[in-house]
């Protein structure tokens, strides 16, 4: 959320950000509105003062035994509390739209994010690895994962429908073994691990910026004010919700955990395959950061680095996205992508994805700290996905095939598989 000062100020850049990313949204009719509940409320609140005034009056009259006079104002403290029931219900009203109007507005954009529409406007970066160069034809995971007996999905659809699956044997070896070299690798940089709770209230997803646009993706418990998360970020921000943090250092924290999401609206989309699916899970980063732009940059590219070490460790070849206005969420300042070559695709596809958030979700969040004047002052939120599987064993295992269907492993994660080099096919 942002200051509504800030928008009046900067109505323009507002406009664009929501016309941009496709939020509807009416900024003149928000500002519209925030003048008249201010102007309802300056009323109400001159005529409490009034009442209270009358209030003390009346005692005063009583006291001297000027009955009449005590009368006439007793009528005038009815007719006040009248006008009032009237101001402040049509004050509510104002003000819950108001408010459904502030929790659409986005944040807006770096003056360096791209224009576009779509993830095909996207901008490549840079580049890093080598593409493979088969001589033969090389078998997508879903194949190979056949082959060696590592996923399942006919009977992962059969269990619990589709999008769903099964992995088995070695498959569950490299899901968990990527996982864990992940969270090796930021704990070794400093990151806090944190295990965190796989559901949340929705004022923990309202306030880190998930809803109210956000509900279509997310499940929701029955009956419940409880909902899966699909990041952990949300439990993760929300760690410090309504908190004044110590900042003298940016708090960092990772979390292993499942995540979930709905998928609506994806109908036809990368649906085959491990790719696009309900559960997976991920490491993601979480940063909270005192509120500078320059600091906030720096942790931007220091946490996409952390997860380009880890595309080199696994021996992958990707590159490094700038993501357009259209392609960027509501809470989103600028973002970057890292997509990873997928031969059976013949393209690159997403796998990570690094966001500066500014103040937007520490300030639905109320997350504080005090600057160097002493002040308190909304903190600044970036997170970024370290890994997320089974998305990553789609490169993983279709990269590192051989020709007589053998896959090599890496050997920056050998240690978490028993020291094997190699997933051999499984014999009949």
């Amino acid at each position: 959320m942002l200051d509504v000062k800030w928008i009046r100020a900067h109505q323009a850049e507002v406009e664009y950000a929501a016309r941009h990313k496709g939020i509807e949204v009416s900024i003149p009719e928000l500002l519209e509105l925030d003048e008249a509940r201010r102007s309802r409320l300056a009323e109400i609140e001159g005529l409490r003062q009034s009442r209270n005034a009358l209030t003390e009056e009346i005692g005063m009259l009583l006291k001297q035994g000027n009955q009449p006079e005590a009368a006439r104002k007793k009528q005038a403290v009815k007719d006040i509390h009248l006008r009032l029931n009237d101001l402040e219900a049509a004050y509510r009203l104002t003000d819950q739209a108001y408010t459904a109007a502030m929790l659409r507005v986005p944040n807006p954009v770096s003056p360096d994010t791209p224009a576009g529409q779509s993830d095909k406007d996207n901008i490549e970066l840079y580049r890093a690895g080598t593409l493979p160069d088969f001589a033969f034809e090389p078998k997508d995971h879903v194949a190979l994962g056949n082959l060696h007996r590592m996923i399942d999905i006919p009977r992962g659809v059969k269990t619990a429908g589709p999008r769903q699956y099964y992995l088995t044997g070695a498959g569950v070896l490299l899901h968990r073994a990527v996982q864990q070299l992940a969270l090796d690798l930021l704990t070794e940089k400093g990151f806090m691990p944190v295990d965190v709770p796989l559901m949340a209230r929705g004022d923990a997803l309202l306030n880190t910026g998930y809803f109210p646009l956000g509900e279509d993706q997310t499940f929701k418990l029955a009956e419940e004010d409880k909902w899966l998360v699909g990041t952990s970020e949300v439990p993760l921000v929300s760690y410090y919700s309504n908190e004044i943090v110590d900042l003298a250092e940016p708090v960092k924290m990772a979390a292993v955990s499942l995540c979930f999401r709905s998928e609506v609206g994806s109908a036809g989309r990368d649906v085959h395959g491990l790719y696009r699916v309900h559960q997976f899970a991920k490491v993601e980063q979480v940063v909270i950061c005192e509120n500078s732009l320059e600091k906030s940059d720096e942790l931007l590219r220091e946490i996409t680095e952390n997860a380009e070490e880890l595309m080199r460790l696994l021996e992958l070849p990707y590159r490094v996205v700038a993501v357009c206005c259209g392609d960027m969420g509501q809470k989103t300042y600028k973002q970057v992508d890292i997509e990873t070559w997928m031969p059976s695709r013949n393209a690159y596809g997403e796998t990570h994805s690094s966001s500066n958030l500014l103040d937007f979700q520490a300030r639905r969040s109320n997350i504080r700290y005090r600057n160097a004047e002493g002040r308190l002052t909304y903190a600044y939120t970036l997170n970024n996905t370290a890994v997320a599987s089974p998305r990553i064993l789609i490169p993983l295992l279709e990269n590192h095939q051989r020709e007589d269907g053998s896959i090599r492993i890496p050997e920056a994660l050998r240690k978490y598989m028993n020291g094997i080099e190699e997933i051999r096919a499984v014999q009949e």
